[in-house]
């Protein structure tokens, strides 16, 4: 019951933050526009912030042996959902695109924003063990989820883009962490501070920024739309329950497993949102998965964990 609790109560206060920016956004205290202006700095401080922050305390040498162990469970988990989240929505709808979509939903779920919050609410002792096991997640998103599933043909990016898109400030912010932790160099306590205290912003501005775009959308129109809850279905329920039953029986580590729980157990992620948006090919269906899957995860995270972990 401890589990179910605190993850209830965590995913509970994310859900405050939704309510907060999508109830600012409605009474137009936050204009449309501030989705770019918080994005931005989401993605280029915050999260960079964060691992960075996260990487300059733990990366060590005697840590490295452990996080090749996480990386290669990370893959072939993902290389057995990849399959199914093809498979999955051929059955549920002959619409090409939404086809992609839903594809790009089940095998990336949120474990970006919404799985490093809940890591840090509940298990901050792994959080560094958890960036290590979705940095495989990371590879596929940009090499070859967006750029297939999310972009149209004429905007294919080349190979050379992909690897710009993977050195993002996230990646560098990775980078710069692995190479202090390692080598121990020893930074102003004041930087440091500045680091973490950027890093801890990570979790509230990334629901706000949710809120904000739920604000967006005709709820009521949302709220009837049968693929939705059947998609959303197999994200929440369907594939977590499977594979965290199947991995209990794998001879995993605990945080290996843990890891591999959470990570799995996210809702739809944002990028089917704010990436068909910039090339104008957003659906509405595509933020109601979003919004349905990220109200439903209130209750489906707490029952999953509470019974798996």
């Amino acid at each position: 019951m401890t589990v179910f609790s605190s993850t209830l109560n965590q995913t509970a206060f994310l859900f405050c933050f939704i309510l907060f920016g999508y109830f600012l956004a409605k009474i137009n205290v936050l204009q449309p526009n501030s989705t770019k202006v918080l994005s931005k700095l989401e993605n280029s401080l915050f999260i960079p912030a964060l691992v960075m922050g996260t990487f300059i305390e733990n990366f060590t040498v005697n840590r490295l042996g452990e996080m090749w162990k996480l990386m290669a469970i990370s893959v072939a988990i993902e290389l057995c959902v990849i399959p199914l989240a093809v498979f999955i929505p051929k059955l549920l709808s002959k619409d090409t695109y939404l086809q992609k979509i839903s594809t790009y939903g089940l095998a990336i779920s949120n474990w970006g924003f919404m799985g490093n919050a809940v890591m840090l609410g509940l298990f901050p002792e792994l959080f560094f063990e958890y960036i290590i096991f979705t940095l495989p997640l990371w590879i596929v998103n940009f090499i070859w989820a967006i750029p297939a599933l999310l972009m149209p043909l004429s905007a294919k990016p080349t190979f050379k883009d992909k690897l710009k898109n993977l050195f993002n400030p996230m990646f560098v912010g990775m980078l710069i962490g692995m190479a202090t932790g390692l080598l121990q160099i020893s930074l102003p306590d004041f930087f440091v501070n500045a680091v973490n205290a950027a890093g801890s912003c990570m979790s509230p501005v990334a629901m706000l920024l949710t809120g904000i775009a739920v604000s967006a959308i005709n709820l009521k129109e949302t709220f009837k739309t049968k693929y939705i809850y059947i998609l959303s279905f197999f994200r929440l329920i369907a594939i977590p329950a499977v594979f965290s039953f199947v991995l209990s029986f794998i001879p995993l580590s605990q945080t290996a497993y843990i890891c591999a729980v959470v990570s799995i157990s996210m809702p739809l992620g944002m990028n089917i949102v704010v990436i068909p948006s910039a090339y104008g090919r957003e659906k509405p269906v595509c933020s109601g998965l979003v919004i349905v899957s990220h109200i439903l995860s209130c209750i489906t995270l707490p029952v999953l964990f509470s019974i798996f972990l």
